[in-house]
């Protein structure tokens, strides 16, 4: 009995960990790999940090400069404007996605059905409404360019579903964003060798 709570607590907690609410979709490396870059300089200067505004830009910037910086950096590559083979850029927008219909609300209806022992309440069928509906997202595109030809070689996508636009919250923005890129980022390979 005791085995059988560990590993349903255990199933449970992996479970949790694997559902962060953050969609990454990385694009294919072969691009990237094929360019043998080793040097890299970011795109455009950092955000100042001395401006207090509410634009989560100002909190996520210097997330995104020193955990991708850790991250490359960790890998072999190495931050040099002036021999840089590729550049490293971010854009910062909000989107809107078609929310999808709860699981729970699969089978709910207004409409009085002939089910034993169940009935039906309004609060359910307005929840399932509810998350059917068109969601707002926050967006985040990190992509890489070949500092030659300017072009894209390759980028990862963020999107993650905006639960309360009003509230901002930096010190969840740093914790989240660090977790986030540190999976965005798993699929780039080591640096080639100088």
């Amino acid at each position: 009995m005791r085995i059988t709570n560990i590993l349903a607590y255990g199933i449970l907690s992996l479970t949790v960990l694997g559902c962060s609410g953050v969609e990454i979709q990385p694009a294919d490396t072969d691009r990237f790999i094929a360019g043998n870059y080793l040097y890299y300089q970011w795109r455009t200067d950092p955000l100042p940090s001395d401006v207090r505004s509410s634009d989560p830009a100002y909190a996520i910037d210097p997330v995104m400069r020193r955990d991708v910086n850790a991250d490359l950096q960790s890998k072999g590559y190495v931050l040099n404007p002036e021999r840089a083979q590729f550049t490293v850029g971010y854009i910062l927008m909000n989107g809107m996605v078609q929310g999808a219909t709860s699981d729970l609300a699969s089978n709910i209806s207004p409409y009085p059905r002939v089910t034993p022992n169940r009935q039906i309440d309004q609060a359910s069928v307005d929840n399932a409404i509810a998350l059917g509906g068109v969601k707002e997202t926050n967006n985040i595109i990190l992509q890489f360019n070949d500092k030659t030809s300017n072009q894209e070689v390759w980028h990862v996508t963020l999107t993650k579903i905006i639960e309360d636009a009003n509230n901002v919250d930096t010190s969840r923005i740093n914790d989240n964003l660090t977790q986030y890129l540190k999976r965005a980022l798993k699929s780039l390979p080591q640096a080639s060798s100088p």
